[in-house]
């Protein structure tokens, strides 16, 4: 055989550049060879220990959970539920294989055929539009690189990829994988995930939830359910398909997975209930207690309130505003958005202009796409088209004529809020600019059971439960009926209401003439009777009988500050400033007997090992100091039970058909503020309503009106299956015959004479009487 000859004229000239080329490559090839040997040489002893790997400490968040274990809060820059493999459901891995690595439990680290498949696609696409990377590549870039798209980092990626295979098991990266990888919305690993798109653990979740999370790793942004829901229900559909396609599961459960509706939460928050301002309480206790790495550790805070009552106390309270809201009209437009570039009613763009209006639940935005006196259709987030017409438009009316203030009005390019109704049909609401609080507590413990500190927490964080210092109006009454028991008057002292005038020279200033809210004086009338119909001159003629600097003091037995009650007349109308939280407190010494609790709302607080390191210890009301005789505790009890029967609040035994309940309305001046504050034995809760800056919220809304609604639709939850029950009555009381037909319960040492006195004519009023216009009333029953 003759050798080649490179110099051989014979050779033809396109084999020998063929041949030359060849050569080129195969040297090319080694020297990139001993590049990469020499890289791997001295790159791979130098690459990053393992220890954050086989030591795993992930971020866990601060967790707020409610008496009855239910997660209602989470604080932390990572929202991450760590899971051991082996409580993961097998159709999340299967899932997570299909869509990311289906030969994980194949390949050492690198898998070669989705690298060559990777390599001739960006060939044939002229550019690097596929990856390759394993599940242990992507643990490798989570843990130790950056997101970057280098070749060296690809290189750098893959050692560690095999470092990290040579030190682990599978079932140790994939456990680590499945924690640690970011899934949008702060949702670090898929437990968390699970709990922020659907509010479900991972162990519930299904073929067709798998596959929507499974795809979120490509692109947490681009294939989000909440913010993209067609790119992330096509890109479900490719998970399914290739679950399919692998055999992880049948055709037929293949089709059930397509089938199924997936209800996604539009509020991320991964929570089962709404006690938003009970978890920022909890929070900011917590941070107080424990300042370093409060965020980090895995912390967590159990509250006193329970799923039940506080999910019907955010109920109560948003529907009492939202029927407010309602009596007071349509306000028109939330705002506008330009629709100038929109061409179809299922342009992807809408859901990104509706990004900027959040979710209120149970009030959606919508932006309209066409509006007219007959009809309005808008668009919703995920392509849905609501059509209102008809009555569903009523509301609204007035905003869609022309002569409708031009920021107002309704058209094109409009925001609105829908809610579903009863029979799930869409109508035309608003967000509602009053604003409310509702708080309650076991009067033996403290224990606060429920606690809305306003409309929408994400709207407004301001807690008007605990911060909100407002007027308490005639909602006052009952702290001064009750110091004036211990002054000598009793349930049956009969007081004038007559108006009352009060000159210049005494106030200082002006004239004062209080009025009756109802406008009507009714002459001398009970105690008792007063108080149920809430008549303000009783009041301001027992506070001035028993003095103003003595009811100053008297009040703060029941936990309030006398500063925010100035010793005048008008502390008998309501006229001090007090927090829905020391209200409860206050009622609570009615409820229980005579004794002041503490509220309380953390019971305790555990470390990441389960190890309680900080505990509440409540004293109950039979320990707690006793601040007012039990027997003025009585017959206080017995008088407010006629407001709720009788009096002002009487729509409260009659909607709930008891007679153990007790309670008062609270009205201020010009209806600026609207109170029910009121009990059962086992339960003591409190209603507030009125705006953040003060105005009258209108003719008519009381505090029977407006508060008492919230405080009747909490009730009917928190006293479902609860037998009435009354307080004892205490020794040292006794029951009278009454000139009026009645039984009457006197201290037994103050039983009045109740014959009525022979008048003296001309009888001289002493100077230091003649400013006391209940002097006449006094003489008979002191």
């Amino acid at each position: 055989m003759v050798p080649f000859n490179f110099s051989d004229k014979t050779l033809p000239s396109v084999s020998r550049w063929v041949l030359y080329g060849f050569m080129v490559v195969i040297g090319a090839i080694a020297v990139v060879a001993g590049m990469v040997a020499v890289v791997l040489a001295l790159t791979y002893p130098n690459l990053p220990s393992l220890d954050i790997l086989t030591d795993y400490q992930p971020k866990i968040p601060l967790r707020v959970y409610s008496a009855d274990d239910h997660l209602i809060g989470e604080f932390g820059e990572e929202r991450r539920a760590f899971v051991h493999i082996g409580d993961i459901p097998e159709v999340m891995k299967q899932a997570i294989l299909a869509a990311e690595d289906d030969r994980f439990y194949q390949h050492g680290g690198i898998d070669a055929t989705g690298v060559l498949r990777a390599i001739i696609q960006n060939i044939l696409g002229g550019a690097k539009k596929q990856g390759a990377s394993t599940i242990t590549q992507q643990v490798a870039r989570n843990f130790y690189l950056s997101p970057e798209k280098t070749y060296l980092r690809k290189i750098y990626e893959a050692l560690l990829a095999f470092k990290i295979e040579a030190n682990l098991s599978k079932d140790q990266i994939f456990e680590l994988y499945i924690n640690q990888i970011f899934l949008g919305h702060r949702a670090y690993g898929f437990a968390a995930a699970s709990q922020i798109y659907y509010g479900k653990p991972l162990k519930e979740i299904t073929t067709a939830e798998a596959a929507m999370l499974a795809g979120l790793p490509k692109a947490p942004s681009a294939f989000n359910p909440i913010v993209n829901p067609q790119r992330a229900r096509l890109r479900q559909q490719y998970v399914l398909r290739r679950m399919r396609e692998l055999g992880f599961i049948t055709d037929q459960q293949h089709k059930e997975a397509l089938d199924q509706t997936l209800v996604i939460k539009r509020e991320p928050s991964g929570f089962s209930m709404h006690a938003e301002y009970v978890a920022e309480m909890a929070r900011q206790m917590v941070v107080e207690q424990f300042p370093d790495g409060v965020y980090q550790h895995g912390l967590k805070v159990y509250t006193t309130i329970r799923k039940e009552d506080q999910d019907a106390a955010y109920d109560s309270l948003r529907k009492g505003v939202l029927d407010y809201d309602r009596r007071h009209g349509y306000r028109g437009a939330e705002a506008y958005v330009d629709l100038s570039e929109i061409k179809s009613d299922q342009d992807e763009t809408l859901d990104e202009l509706l990004q900027d209006f959040e979710d209120s639940p149970d009030l959606h935005p919508a932006i309209v796409l066409e509006a007219s006196t007959k009809q309005i259709r808008a668009y919703r987030h995920g392509g849905e088209i609501v059509t209102l017409a008809g009555n569903e438009l009523r509301p609204a009316l007035r905003m869609l004529d022309s002569k409708a203030p031009a920021n107002k009005r309704l058209r094109r390019g409009a925001v609105i809020r829908l809610q579903s109704d009863s029979k799930n049909k869409w109508r035309i609401t608003q967000m509602p600019d009053v604003e409310a609080a509702f708080i309650a507590a076991d009067p033996q413990t403290g224990a606060i059971r429920a606690l809305v500190g306003g409309f929408d927490f994400n709207r407004n964080k301001f807690n008007h439960a605990t911060q909100a210092w407002r007027q308490p109006g005639s909602s006052f009454k009952p702290f001064i009926y009750s110091g004036s028991l211990e002054k000598g008057f009793t349930a049956a002292s009969v007081i004038d209401d007559s108006p009352i005038s009060i000159p210049a020279s005494v106030t200082g200033s002006q004239a004062w003439e209080p009025k009756n809210y109802d406008g009507r004086y009714d002459g001398p009338m009970r105690m008792r009777t007063a108080l149920a119909r809430s008549k303000n001159m009783v009041s301001i003629r027992l506070l001035q009988a028993s003095g103003v600097n003595f009811i100053q003091d008297y009040v703060t037995r029941f936990g309030f500050e006398s500063s925010k009650h100035p010793p005048y007349l008008t502390m008998a109308l309501g006229a001090g400033s007090v927090t829905p939280w020391q209200m409860v407190t206050a009622y609570s010494v009615f409820a229980n007997g005579g004794h002041r609790i503490q509220p309380y709302i953390v019971s305790e607080i555990r470390d990441a090992r389960d190890q309680v390191i900080a505990q509440a210890r409540p004293v109950k009301a039979a320990d707690a100091p006793l601040v007012i005789d039990p027997r003025n505790a009585y017959i206080m009890d017995s008088m407010m039970r006629d407001v709720t029967i009788y009096g002002t609040a009487g729509r409260a035994a009659a909607t709930l058909k008891r007679r153990d309940l007790a309670g008062k309305t609270g009205t201020t001046n010009d209806h600026v503020d609207a109170w029910f504050c009121g009990y059962q034995r086992t339960i003591v809760g409190c209603s507030w309503i009125g705006f953040d800056q003060p105005k009258n919220m209108g003719r008519g809304e009381t505090g029977g009106t407006t508060a008492l609604p919230i405080w009747i639709g909490y009730m009917k939850t928190a006293l479902k299956n609860v037998p009435q029950t009354f307080l004892p009555q205490p020794p040292g009381l006794v029951s009278v015959e009454t000139p009026w037909s009645s039984r009457e319960i006197f201290y037994k040492e103050n039983v009045p004479d109740l014959t009525p006195p022979e008048p003296e004519p001309d009888s001289p009023v002493e100077e230091d009487t003649q400013n006391d216009p209940i002097y006449d009333h006094l003489q008979q029953f002191h």
